[in-house]
């Protein structure tokens, strides 16, 4: 009786190691930020990344999309397991334990380098047209307030459309992360055969790879993640995923 009773016993740890430490993790993710996220078919860079991290100790990554503004509020709310980033709110006020950086977001203003154009300083951008992704503004006022004022400043959703309007000169300034810039780059050239002028990189807030973090609710699973964010750092299939979405 205590032999059957003690395998019982057994059977139950097992069952509630497995349950704790192979995981749904449900994680708010941005509203199809190419080639971050495709919500359509659950794939992109930094949805993969995680996911495979998540995988290596038997983690399923469960993303939810939401407007961007509502990444980290669908935390809170608990809504979810897990977010992609906290936009610049410490979550660890509200339980969040932050992860090692899977992805970045380097937003920097892109010019056409046949205008020869310097930009080191908010007063270089007088009386140029400038086009920037939504919510912009809010992020960087000391650099864009004064084009808004001056009626130079749009926002522009669909990103392929930057590109379009750098390459027409349709604009003056683009801002926009480096990643997705070349995304839609290589798209439009692959696509509807463009022969991108050549541009030129002006970077203008130092890049702080912890404002990219992702954060979990559960300690354990941030600590899974990070190790399986190392392991396929080291095996190479970290870099593989980064050439599937921008390898010319």
């Amino acid at each position: 009786m205590n032999y059957i009773k003690n395998i019982l016993v057994i059977l139950f740890l097992l069952l509630t190691f497995t349950t704790l430490y192979s995981a749904e993790v449900s994680m708010s993710f941005g509203e199809k930020i190419p080639p971050y996220t495709f919500p359509e078919t659950n794939s992109g860079l930094e949805l993969e990344i995680i996911s495979e991290a998540l995988a290596y100790k038997g983690h399923t990554l469960k993303p939810q999309y939401y407007p961007l503004a509502r990444v980290p509020i669908a935390f809170k709310l608990k809504w979810v397991d897990a977010t992609m980033t906290d936009l610049g709110e410490d979550l660890s006020q509200v339980g969040g334990h932050y992860g090692n950086p899977a992805v970045w977001y380097n937003n920097i203003f892109f010019t056409l380098k046949q205008r020869n154009l310097s930009i080191t300083k908010p007063e270089d951008l007088k009386g140029l047209t400038v086009i920037s992704f939504q919510g912009a503004i809010k992020r960087y006022p000391k650099w864009l307030e004064s084009v808004h004022k001056e009626g130079n400043y749009y926002e522009q959703n669909n990103q392929m459309l930057q590109v379009l309007a750098l390459d027409k000169k349709r604009a003056d300034v683009i801002l926009s992360d480096r990643k997705i810039f070349k995304y839609f780059t290589l798209l439009l050239k692959r696509e509807v055969g463009l022969e991108p002028k050549e541009v030129q990189e002006h970077e203008f807030v130092k890049l702080n790879l912890m404002d990219y973090r992702p954060i979990f609710r559960n300690k354990q699973i941030r600590d899974d993640f990070n190790e399986g964010l190392k392991h396929i750092k080291k095996t190479g299939r970290y870099q593989a995923i980064y050439d599937k979405y921008l390898k010319e």
